[in-house]
């Protein structure tokens, strides 16, 4: 058995493009991953671009660590995770308040809608509060007509305002996954 994406909806999702465009327009210059399918077409884009450094990570609270690094060369930057990735950064969190550098992350989310995998369940479930409990100010998008809206007021809260925001990405908005035979 394997995982796949749900196939409810055949068409290529746009709103990873959206997110790109208003990344480029916010002048983000480096963007910190851990590899997910969820986030899969907007590191393409990423990796593709010529103004834009896409940097794998191995966990994600070294992206914290980079995004704070970005900001005093100049850069500023975006953590792509996914849901339980958020409970790897709890302690390196605490660097923004203190050392007051933009801070703007894309969490995919997990156990939420229609979740297989009872290990995401947890974590997935408890993630806005974890952000919120560090200071991170929470935005959620559900569906792909939200997205281009909810990332211009992250973008501007976080680069402009200083507030540290992170964008949820709904479970129900990235798809499903299944196990299948």
């Amino acid at each position: 058995m394997h995982a796949r994406a749900d196939a409810a909806d055949t068409t290529a999702p746009t709103w990873p493009d959206d997110i790109f465009v208003t990344l480029q327009r916010f002048d983000v210059r480096q963007v910190p991953y851990v590899p997910d399918a969820g986030h899969s077409k907007l590191i393409q884009r990423v990796l593709a671009s010529s103004t834009m450094r896409g940097i794998p990570l191995t966990t994600e609270e070294e992206g914290v660590a980079l995004l704070a690094g970005a900001w005093t060369g100049g850069q500023r930057g975006v953590l792509l995770m996914q849901s339980s990735g958020v409970g790897n950064c709890i302690n390196m969190l605490s660097l923004i308040p203190i050392l007051r550098f933009p801070f703007l992350t894309l969490v995919t989310m997990r156990g939420e809608w229609g979740e297989f995998n009872p290990w995401q369940v947890p974590m997935g479930s408890t993630t806005q509060g974890v952000l919120e409990l560090s200071g991170i100010k929470v935005l959620r998008a559900s569906n792909a007509a939200e997205v281009p809206a909810v990332l211009e007021a992250a973008a501007a809260q976080a680069y402009n305002a200083l507030t540290p925001t992170a964008v949820l990405l709904s479970q129900r908005l990235i798809g499903a996954k299944v196990f299948t035979k």
